[in-house]
Parts: structure tokens; sequence; C-alpha cells
């Protein structure tokens, strides 16, 4: 799957919103979309393209799962420890 202009416009938005979570605190793929005007599915996609400045650990299903589970557990304890790193438990 190839990202098309707005797709490249929606990341932008989002890794820009992403970047500005605060360090301990997290935010649902939904509230992120809903901020920025997409779905939650792409906030998902994005995240899983994401650049290595955009702090991708902050963003958790709405539950606090750990979607990233569903692709690798290595990746959820990644996110895991990223997040307990930052003071959010």
């Amino acid at each position: 799957m190839t990202a098309s202009s707005e797709d490249t416009a929606s990341f932008a938005a989002i890794y820009d919103f992403v970047r500005s979570i605060p360090p301990g605190r997290v935010a649902s793929y939904g509230d992120v979309g809903a901020a920025v005007g997409v779905t939650a599915r792409t906030v998902g996609w994005a995240m899983s393209v994401a650049p290595e400045d955009v702090p991708w650990q902050r963003v958790v299903g709405a539950d606090g799962y750990l979607r990233i589970a569903k692709r690798s557990p290595h990746l959820k304890e990644k996110q895991r420890t990223l997040l307990e790193a930052e003071g959010h438990v």
C-alpha cells in the first residue's frame, strides 16, 4: 500500500500532534485522529511507519491496551519499557 499526498499531509499532522504529547502521558488512536481529522485506523497506519523522532509509544488503544501487541510481542514490550521509563505506569 502506498501513501497518497493526502495521506502524507495527514501523517505530518499526526506526527506533529504525537510529538506534542508530553512524556509520561498517552493518547488513544481515536484521540489523535479526532484532533487532526482522520480515523483511528489512519493514526495506526501512520504510527507503523513513524519517523524515529516521533514518540510512537505514547499512542495506545482507547482502553489503554498496547495495540502493537497484534504486530509483535517484542514491540509491545519495547513500548511498555519506553512508557515506564517516561514515568507512565
